[in-house]
């Protein structure tokens, strides 16, 4: 899961390769659909004086409790009262290449339970449902006593919440995370119940979910079905959603209000300027190079044969995704008007702050302390980049189990973020989780990547020696693959349960790199946390209590991968010196396809082209809205003024890409696919009547 912001500057580093998964500078009071707002403090006058919208206490709860995380990096939501969930097929994509082998492949093919026997577990997919939010900032502050040293600050708050979190997953039996807002102002406990049992009842063959490809990505007009249903399973029976969407299968209209509930993976909107400069300069550059070449190799591999391409079809998939939008984030952070605009709020709110000698000296100087660390960041952005190891490859796992025995150890408020007692139930999971790895893959990825990294960081870099092991990157590759049951689930579980005893007597080459690495990983993260993370937390504190005092809380946070509320109406926009419509039809993706003589990757599934005359071509593909989305919010339902779901956020056009820093609604826009399209295919294409009975409630 995404790690609360502020918790540790090296993962937040981390999530731009991630994107971390998981999408400017606020004005400080909201302007047009503007917003991803905590549902503690919804924009109920903003909707009233632009809508005529009263939004009600239990509308705002009915809605939360139908809404999900989802732990693969995005978001969902029950739409029918046996447990079943929609989300996009995207969101699910990896789960679905981890279901897959030889003989099935669910990514190409799709798939349909026609009964509950026929329904498929995945082998590792947690989701997340919001049962409750306090605010315990009082709490967390206490414990930074008046000239406490930066790095003292940072521990003493690190344990507050390490304990805060342990003593409500005790106490209620819930997932716990304290999440940090507006740069540590606030800080909140919230409370997840988790579902594990997770079974896939439909998915839309890939080609259709992901219609267009690389090209069509982050662009309008769309031509997406990205769908699939899921199913929570409890005590073995699916599960009584007693709070869920109900569906519309009209869809939405042009010009309708319609709201986003989901979960927005990042944003830099309360970034300062100076931030935003090395994020520009040292960073963005640098993971898009690399993620270049992570790509490259995937792309070698999936050449050598058709099983290799259905095994990196996924990693491609993402790196793809990853690799154009971090790129639409640093052409906005290129972008002089962009820049221009924060550095102007940016010395508007300084200058508020210096009108008022009390607050100059409280806060005045936290810009200048920021920019200290993000300069010493910077000198070490090619360590920090090339040290980060997302996702869930064999090298991260054997780490994640050394790590693991370490820390399990110590007590609960010492250990490092993602080993406190309130993550490690989730931890084992992943630790354990069935789900295939493909060796091969990753080693052609490493073939790309280690050239790279020895080229940027010089032979003489630790993190790289510890992999290296005075070989080449051919030999340590063969080395450290060669030699491994890292893949073993077993020997996973006998690591995990033997602890550092039986850490340190195994000679598996991956748990042997993984002991040579793990002290060079501490070192660069404590670096991290005493020269950057510690510095800006502090710093950002005195930020957000500058913006209250000057400003009150009318604004919203920055997006935390946790629950926010959106808000917006169905609208076209000016695109390319033509008008860009509020929605696509069937026709015009018919049209596409014959457009470009059905060659990939705008050819359609089979059954499409087969069973064409059985479909109402009017009707409504996609839309879009002006709601602010973000990495993240895939997989969010759009719902209307009476609570139902209309549409399912999949992605944002390619000029919503930088609003990462900067919303602008006039060209800024939400994609979702219609409601309409999805009943109309499950009855039509798929045969699956008794599936759109359970969602039209019949």
């Amino acid at each position: 899961m995404r790690t609360p912001a502020n918790r540790c500057r090296l993962l937040a580093r981390a999530s731009l390769l991630a994107f971390v998964a998981m999408w400017c500078l606020v004005s400080l009071r909201a302007a047009a659909d503007e917003g991803m707002w905590t549902f503690d403090n919804p924009p109920l006058k903003l909707l009233q004086e632009r809508y005529g919208f009263t939004l009600t206490q239990a509308w705002l709860d009915h809605v939360r409790l139908a809404s999900l995380r989802l732990n693969a990096g995005g978001s969902g939501s029950f739409v029918s009262a046996h447990g079943l969930v929609l989300t996009n097929h995207h969101v699910v994509r990896g789960q679905l290449q981890k279901m897959s082998n030889t003989q099935k492949d669910y990514l190409k093919d799709g798939f349909y339970a026609k009964t509950a026997a026929e329904e498929l577990k995945y082998p590792d997919l947690e989701m997340n449902l919001l049962q409750s939010m306090e605010n315990v900032t009082a709490k967390v502050l206490s414990v930074v006593k008046p000239g406490m040293r930066d790095q003292d600050a940072l521990d003493a708050r690190k344990s507050e919440i390490a304990h805060i979190e342990k003593e409500s997953l005790e106490q209620t039996g819930l997932r716990s995370n304290v999440i940090s807002l507006f740069g540590g102002g606030e800080y909140w406990l919230y409370r997840y119940k988790k579902y594990t049992d997770v079974r896939l009842v439909f998915s839309i063959e890939a080609q259709a979910a992901d219609y267009g490809g690389d090209p069509d990505n982050f662009t309008y007009p769309r031509y997406n079905v990205d769908m699939a249903l899921l199913r929570v399973y409890e005590n073995g029976k699916p599960l009584d959603s007693t709070n869920y969407l109900k569906w519309n299968s009209n869809g939405s209209a042009d010009g309708d209000v319609v709201f986003v509930s989901g979960n927005p993976g990042s944003t830099s909107r309360l970034s300062t300027y100076a931030e935003l400069e090395v994020k520009r300069d040292n960073f963005l550059p640098l993971i898009l190079e690399l993620l270049g070449r992570n790509l490259k190799g995937a792309e070698v591999y999936s050449a050598r044969g058709s099983e290799q391409a259905r095994q990196a079809a996924g990693f491609i998939f993402g790196m793809h995704n990853i690799i154009k939008g971090l790129r639409g984030r640093y052409d906005g952070l290129l972008n002089k008007n962009v820049m221009a605009k924060r550095q102007k709020e940016e010395q508007e709110f300084r200058a508020r702050v210096a009108s008022n000698p009390q607050w100059q000296k409280d806060y005045g100087t936290a810009w200048d302390e920021i920019a200290q660390a993000e300069r010493k960041s910077a000198a070490r952005s090619k360590q920090l980049v090339f040290s980060t190891l997302p996702g869930r490859g064999m090298r991260q796992i054997a780490l994640k189990i050394v790590q693991y025995v370490a820390e399990v150890k110590k007590p609960n408020g010492k250990r490092l973020d993602g080993f406190h007692d309130s993550e490690l139930e989730s931890l084992r999971s992943e630790l354990l989780s069935p789900a295939p790895f493909y060796p091969e893959l990753e080693e052609a990825v490493l073939t790309e990547n280690f050239p790279f990294a020895l080229q940027q960081l010089g032979s003489s870099d630790p993190f790289l020696n510890a992999q290296l092991n005075g070989k080449t990157p051919e030999g340590a590759i063969k080395e450290m693959y060669g030699g491994t049951k890292i893949a073993d689930v077993a020997f996973r579980k006998h690591l995990l349960d033997g602890g550092e005893a039986a850490v340190a007597a195994a000679t598996d080459s991956m748990i042997v790199m993984a002991r040579r690495l793990d002290p060079v990983m501490r070192e660069l993260r404590k670096w991290n946390e005493d020269n950057v993370e510690s510095v800006e937390t502090s710093a950002e504190e005195k930020l957000a209590r500058a913006r209250f005092a000057a400003y009150g809380k009318s604004a919203y946070p920055d997006a935390t991968f946790t629950l926010r509320l959106g808000f917006g109406t169905v609208k076209g926009y000016p695109m390319n010196g033509t008008q860009a419509p509020p929605m696509t039809t069937l026709y015009g993706l018919f049209d596409r396809a014959e457009s470009f003589a059905g060659k990939p990757p705008f050819s359609l599934p089979q059954r499409f082209v087969e069973r064409q005359n059985r479909l109402n071509l009017a009707t409504p593909v996609d839309f879009v809205s002006t709601c602010d989305i973000t990495g993240g919010n895939s997989g969010s339902p759009v719902i209307n003024r009476n609570g139902e779901i209309v549409g399912l956020i999949f992605d944002g056009n390619i000029e919503s890409l930088v609003g990462d820093y900067v919303y602008d609604d006039t060209a800024n826009r939400a994609v979702a696919v219609d409601t309409a399209v999805m009943t109309e295919v499950l009855r039509k294409l798929y045969d699956a009547s008794t599936l759109a009975d359970e969602l039209e409630g019949k």
